[in-house]
């Protein structure tokens, strides 16, 4: 008897190979392991057997793996998916934070298959997070269609969009036509009245809620603090069950908006545990205060502190603003260089911020070269150069960027125009400023807002055009802002005119109160004494101070700050021995005081050249003398540098062959040989 080998069918053949693979995939977890019966069910035509192909595209879309770019290649090679594949497309799309994408394919979802009850909850959740409310609203319209608006799943997650985009009337809606609300749907619609500041209706919500968790209480806590009530914020802190790091994160964001740093560093103090997000809360907060070296010393404890933790764009946005507004120069180097090492690139925003903040700490130079390392340079980075070039009075090379900018290609917005017409103003150019005005609408569309009519005011107060900036003022389409006024009467104070001073005062008296000292300068400087008095007393009953002023100065890691007649520096003796040596030769080239600077009743005029001689940024500038060698001096001060000490500085300049960068509340000062970058236009 001949044998015969037993012949197995083709069919039986796959059909081993089909249930080998499913049982496989049943095991599976990782993304190489996916990647491997990918491989297998391709090599042995398994992939085409709707069970195989649907297996894997659940697999790549499910966690752990949650794979788009390999589920997109599965999904793409299926013939005719059935909805649940697309359902499953859609939920990866919005769990990997591409909602847009997920909207766009449940469009094509509509011309294949009407959705279910499982399709319209995750899309609603990508127009949540997009807070795409117009989308959302067509997709609530299909749910009626569908006969779905009942379904609680869709529900909850209309109750989730409509609370996150604040349209809370709707939310209320659906919310009170569900007839099963469960946990998630309390907490959304509780955290939309919060975050919408309507805390009393969150407080009643909160109150009716069969179950409470940690999500209840934050969103509630969330809310009295962003509403400004901390007290009311504590006490649902205090009374937590049980505190989670949100809610330590919460209860400190609070008190860090409203001012109370002790009560935030006592929380930070004893929290159990800690989070970038705690870090990054505290960072801002201080910077947002304006206590900008707080800022920066948290920052640095971090770093030593928290070896597992790395900062990220919210941490150097802060850190960044803080650094350009304390304007110290060796201090944003650091920064930059640790970014530099942390492999964090000038591209997007992180190069705008950086070219904004080397602008503001007086070095042009590396603001420059900052934005020329940018491959692909955006508005943003134009626009933060030609600002830059503005606030230091470098107008015609703000005028340059701005035609190469031009030639590039990119069209330019408000902000550019912004910083085009404060360029202008630096300098004294009228003629440049109006054209620049007129150009924004005419060739570009780009509406005239308050700062742009600010600007070219600013430009026309600094020239002595006070009545055409007062033209300008009366015709403007919106209500003048005191930054606007407060030009006017500035102009007015510099050009001793009185009579306009007095109107431009008359405006700012209910808008700004610290008003009243440019006005009394006003009149100190046209010796208008009896005048002064009134103000002054004005001021007094008022509870008006004058601000004290003060220039600072830094080296090697160490602030020195200095104020008018200041003694109390360990180098006294040797900075007025320099002041000495100043005052002499000064004298030899020419320097005459211009005494209507002094701005008390003085009647000695020697004494008032006393008075000139002690303003805290000369000071600050004999300490630099002493003590800087050859770098450059670069003094921040916290009032707008008289004209006499302006006089002074382009001396020294010259005379001691010295860079000067003067940065006052308004604008950067470059003195050197002699001359100043603002043409004595300030």
């Amino acid at each position: 008897m001949q044998n015969a080998a037993a012949v197995v069918p083709p069919s039986s053949v796959h059909d081993y190979h089909h249930h080998h693979l499913l049982s496989l995939f049943r095991s599976s977890e990782t993304i190489e392991e996916a990647k491997k019966l990918h491989c297998l069910s391709l090599k042995t035509g398994s992939f085409d057997h709707p069970p195989v192909s649907s297996r894997l595209l659940s697999l790549y879309t499910a966690r752990p793996i949650n794979d788009l770019i390999y589920a997109r290649s599965v999904f793409d090679r299926i013939q005719s998916p059935s909805l649940p594949l697309w359902n499953m497309m859609l939920k990866c799309y919005v769990e990997n934070h591409r909602s847009h994408e997920a909207i766009c394919l449940f469009s094509h979802l509509l011309s294949e298959f009407s959705p279910d009850n499982f399709t319209l909850p995750c899309v609603l959740k990508g127009c949540s997070r997009l807070c795409a409310v117009e989308e959302g609203k067509q997709i609530h319209g299909v749910s009626v269609k569908l006969g779905l608006t009942l379904d609680k799943f869709v529900q909850s997650s209309l109750v989730s969009l409509y609370s996150k985009c604040g349209m809370l009337d709707c939310a209320r809606k659906v919310f009170d036509k569900m007839g099963e609300r469960d946990l998630v749907t309390w907490n959304s619609l509780i955290d939309g009245y919060a975050r919408s500041g309507h805390v009393e209706i969150a407080m009643k919500l909160f109150d009716e809620i069969p179950d409470r968790d940690s999500y209840s209480w934050t969103a509630l806590l969330h809310g009295f603090s962003k509403s400004g009530k901390v007290e009311a914020a504590r006490d649902v802190f205090d009374k937590m069950p049980a505190k989670n790091l949100v809610s330590w994160n919460a209860m400190i964001n609070g008190y860090m908006r409203s001012g109370d740093f002790e009560s935030a560093r006592d929380l930070f103090k004893i929290m159990p545990e800690r989070n970038l997000i705690t870090w990054n809360t505290v960072i801002a907060g201080y910077e947002v205060n304006g206590r900008f070296q707080e800022a920066l010393s948290m920052f640095v404890r971090m770093l030593e502190e928290e070896d597992d933790l790395k900062p990220n764009n919210a941490t150097y946005t802060s850190l960044i603003s803080a650094v350009a507004a304390s304007a110290i120069l060796s201090t944003a180097k650091w920064v930059h260089s640790y970014m530099v090492k942390n492999g964090i690139g000038s591209d997007g925003v992180m190069g705008t911020l950086l070219i904004e903040m080397y602008s503001k700490c007086g070095c042009l130079e590396s603001a420059l070269t900052t934005f020329r390392s940018i491959h692909r340079q955006k508005l943003g980075h134009w626009n933060s150069v030609i600002v830059g070039l503005g606030l230091h009075g470098m107008a015609d090379e703000a005028l340059d960027l701005f035609k190469q900018m031009q030639e590039s290609g990119i069209k330019p917005n408000a902000v550019t125009f912004v910083g085009l017409l404060n360029a202008c103003s630096h300098v004294g150019y009228v003629d440049e400023a109006r054209f620049y005005f007129d150009l924004m609408v005419k060739e570009y569309k780009v509406e005239h807002k308050i700062e742009h009519y600010g600007c070219l005011v600013d430009a026309l107060c600094r020239t002595g055009n006070l009545q055409d900036a007062k033209t300008i003022i009366q015709k403007m389409p919106m209500r003048p802002n005191k930054v606007i006024w407060m030009s006017l009467l500035r102009g007015a104070r510099n050009y001793v005119d009185i009579e306009m001073g007095e109107y431009a005062a008359l405006q700012l008296i209910d808008l700004a109160p610290e008003s009243h000292v440019p006005l009394s300068n006003m009149y100190a400087a046209a010796g208008k004494w009896e005048k002064v008095s009134e103000v002054r007393e004005t001021m007094k009953k008022k509870g008006i101070k004058k601000e004290a002023g003060w220039s600072l100065i830094e080296r090697k890691g160490v602030i020195h700050r200095f104020f008018v007649r200041d003694k109390s520096h360990p180098q006294t003796e040797e900075i007025y021995a320099k002041l000495k040596e100043m005052r002499e030769k000064l004298k030899a080239a020419g320097h005459i005081a211009d005494t209507r600077q002094v701005l008390l009743r003085i009647e000695d005029e020697k004494e008032k050249e006393v008075e000139l001689e002690l303003h805290s940024e000369r000071l600050a500038i004999a300490y630099a003398l002493i003590n800087n060698s050859n770098s450059p001096i670069r003094v921040l001060k916290n009032l707008t540098v008289c004209n006499d000490c302006h006089s002074v500085t382009k001396l020294l300049s010259r005379i001691y062959q010295r860079d000067i960068i003067v940065r006052d509340n308004s604008r950067f000062h470059h003195f050197r040989a002699g001359y100043c970058s603002c043409n004595d236009f300030w």
